[in-house]
């Protein structure tokens, strides 16, 4: 069986010391296959923060991708938001939206941030032709045999939660996804669990969204998904801090 630990939104200058510890401890006891990171390292996206997270995530010394989340993008600074938007990521550029594939599934990652949008809350998704083109072409070359799982820090339409995306151009992406070949998209964003399907293209492709290791939770405590592949199925369970495990 195959593990992959997806973890979201730690959020470095609001985190959670006791959910990190928390996580860092499981990873080194179960050493899953891979750890897929959907977005929003940071709170301010400062450098200290910036450091902060790569350390950490460096510490567990498993096989890691990590996505662009919308904290991630300086806000208070907007020049560098606009010319220089991910200058602080150096220290993590090698697991910055890194594919990866591991013993029967491939990961794709789609960003979902922009560094400017024609709308007044720019937290919110944002899916570009050229990066969606890019992510097709990922899940498109991916092994006949493979689940592919493609990674994004907006969830590409709305889930139930009580945060929302609204992400540009989220259905169209997923369209375009599913046609590709893709068996899920995992996210992040909204602090909440969940494993929806979803019928499009003629497939069924599920909508997999991570909670929070931060301080900022919303319906669930700090928490992590644990996806079990088994062959061509799997299963999402929510391991949920100082709470009994749950599949969603």
């Amino acid at each position: 069986m195959i593990r992959l630990f997806h973890v979201s939104d730690l959020h470095f200058g609001a985190e959670d010391r006791t959910a990190l510890d928390w996580f860092a401890r499981i990873v080194a006891d179960e050493k899953p296959d891979a750890i897929l990171m959907t977005g929003d390292l940071t709170q301010r996206a400062r450098a200290s923060e910036f450091a902060e997270a790569a350390e950490w995530l460096e510490s567990l010394d498993r096989p890691t991708t990590v996505e662009v989340g919308n904290h991630d993008l300086p806000v208070y600074n907007p020049i560098q938001r606009l010319f220089l938007p991910y200058r602080r990521y150096k220290t993590l550029e090698q697991m910055i939206e890194r594919p990866l594939e591991v013993r029967g599934v491939t990961i794709a990652p789609l960003r979902t941030t922009a560094r400017f949008q024609f709308r007044l809350d720019w937290s919110k998704g944002f899916v570009t032709p050229q990066r969606l083109a890019h992510t097709v072409r990922l899940v498109e070359s991916a092994p006949t045999d493979d689940l592919v799982f493609v990674t994004a820090h907006h969830p590409l339409i709305e889930a139930g939660t009580r945060t929302e995306a609204r992400t540009h151009g989220g259905e169209g992406a997923l369209r375009s996804l599913a046609k590709a070949g893709a068996h899920a998209v995992l996210t992040g964003h909204v602090h909440d669990p969940f494993d929806v399907a979803h019928e499009v293209e003629g497939r069924t492709v599920r909508l997999i969204g991570a909670g929070t290791l931060s301080e900022r939770v919303r319906e669930t405590r700090p928490s992590f998904n644990e996806i079990r592949v088994d062959g061509r199925s799997f299963e999402t369970v929510a391991r949920v801090m100082d709470g009994p495990d749950r599949r969603v």
